[in-house]
């Protein structure tokens, strides 16, 4: 059998960690390694443990999500942690920073159980997860604050690997995409691989950032 996936919870509310906690660890292919209520923690934590995904939250004591992605999964880490970032709406702007920070994707808490299973899953497996309902909202409204790095990198895409990109920041999957343009999945996805390549980014995660940093969205 494959091993599960090993999961650490950060949450300063011991009432959502139990929740998360009991949702994960109800599966058969995923388990709880560790818990724990502030950044610092999750830290120290995830380097005894090792586990394959952080679920993290962001306004926590002692170390927030934010400086504790950053240290767990930022630019220059030997061994980076994929991190989970699951937050309520009103903190968006800390989410926008978590990605920059190295985060592998978001949730809301308020989403479906389901949602936070398939998203843990969807991480551990190296791709990233981005809520779609609020990718817009979330990345364009803070990605202005940010100014746009050195030297446009988009002019290698092509046509239509510009459009995907501006449909990936639109926060459509590999499917819809493959509706929208009428092409198959695979196709898609060698898009994706190509534009990922080309702007030496890491993620779906990085794109969307990237997009709207430089203005391809709006």
């Amino acid at each position: 059998m494959t091993a599960p996936i090993r999961v650490l919870v950060c949450d300063d509310q011991a009432l959502i960690r139990t929740g998360f906690t009991t949702i994960i660890d109800a599966q058969p292919d995923l388990e709880v390694v560790g818990e724990c209520g502030d950044g610092r923690a999750a830290v120290d934590l995830a380097a005894r443990l090792h586990p394959d995904v952080v679920v993290m939250d962001v306004r926590m004591p002692v170390l927030d999500g934010i400086e504790a992605t950053r240290l767990l999964a930022g630019a220059g880490v030997a061994r980076p942690v994929k991190v989970l970032v699951v937050t309520t709406f009103n903190l968006d702007e800390y989410v926008y920073e978590a990605l920059r920070a190295g985060a592998s994707g978001f949730l809301l808490k308020d989403a479906p159980p389901a949602h936070l299973l398939e998203g843990i899953r969807t991480v551990a497996a190296g791709a990233a997860l981005l809520a779609p309902e609020v990718t817009r909202q979330l990345v364009g409204r803070y990605a202005a604050r940010i100014r746009p790095p050195e030297g446009r990198r988009d002019t290698a895409l092509t046509p239509r690997e510009l459009e995907v990109l501006r449909l990936i920041a639109d926060g459509l999957s590999n499917h819809e995409i493959a509706a929208a343009l009428v092409i198959s999945q695979e196709t898609v996805k060698t898009y994706v691989s190509r534009i990922l390549t080309k702007l030496d980014l890491r993620d779906r995660v990085q794109a969307v950032v990237y997009a709207y940093r430089t203005g391809l969205v709006s």
